[in-house]
């Protein structure tokens, strides 16, 4: 009986989490849909058609794509001298540290982006693609911050010691050592800043100004649209990116799993 219950409960859970996938799927590849019909009436790949050959849908995709990953690689370039020290270190005003930190994560979105956007205005940033990497970097830095400071809270600096004893440089202790053993995190700090950057609306909207379209922006005015297959195949473009980056998220740390346990 509880054998059954956990595999009922497993099987709740899955369908759950995939039941909006299948409804964006069922939406965007069908037509004539209407009620009381349990299942649409006819399949097509019009939509689909039409959104991959919509220079809006491929400009707002490519440019939310290069904003993603610019934002999670200075987020890392920014975070990890940080985080080292938050984690390692016990100083005066730490607490205080943190808390300024995180302030972003608890102010409203909107007062930041309000912020941002007169500041922006006067420093000739709005409607730029490094204005909104700007802005995506402060609500993404908290939590690359805290991931990163985790593992270093973890982290045994007696192998650095151990290696520049044994002769090794600075540059061959931090790539053959730190790196290393911080990989797991740097991943997961990545899949982090990623996802934030990726799915921001509020900060592209008030900083790009309307000049910087990603495929949030896209996807909120078909939303105010109203036509459910448009928004089904954007909706699908926009979920494709994360999950293809958990998927090679969990394929790293899988791999640095098994590498760790061949060498032990």
């Amino acid at each position: 009986m509880k054998k059954f219950l956990s595999y009922f409960l497993r099987f709740t859970l899955y369908l759950i989490l995939i039941a909006p996938f299948l409804l964006f799927i069922v939406y965007g590849f069908s037509t004539r849909w209407f009620f009381p019909a349990p299942f649409p009436v006819e399949w097509t790949t019009v939509t689909l058609d039409r959104a991959l050959n919509d220079s809006r849908t491929l400009t707002g995709l490519r440019d939310g794509l290069t904003i993603a990953v610019i934002v999670s690689l200075l987020s890392l370039l920014l975070a990890f001298p940080a985080a080292r020290v938050m984690g390692l270190r016990q100083f005066k005003g730490r607490q205080l540290a943190w808390l300024l930190l995180f302030l972003p994560t608890v102010v409203p979105p909107l007062a930041i982006g309000m912020g941002l956007n007169i500041l922006f205005l006067q420093l000739g940033l709005a409607g730029t693609i490094f204005g909104v990497v700007l802005a995506h970097l402060i609500p993404t830095l908290p939590y690359t911050i805290f991931t990163l400071s985790s593992a270093f809270a973890r982290y045994d600096e007696n192998f650095e010691h151990q290696a520049l004893a044994l002769g090794a440089s600075p540059i061959q202790i931090f790539f053959n050592v730190t790196l290393r053993m911080m990989t797991p995190s740097l991943v997961v700090a990545t899949l982090f800043a990623f996802l934030v950057s990726w799915s921001q609306y509020l900060l592209t909207l008030l900083i790009g100004g309307g000049k910087v379209i990603t495929l949030p922006i896209l996807l909120f005015a078909a939303a105010s649209g109203g036509n459910p297959s448009t928004i089904g195949i954007k909706s699908l473009l926009f979920v494709l990116p994360p999950v293809l980056v958990i998927a090679f998220t969990a394929r790293e740390l899988t791999r640095h799993g098994e590498d760790i346990r061949e060498q032990y």
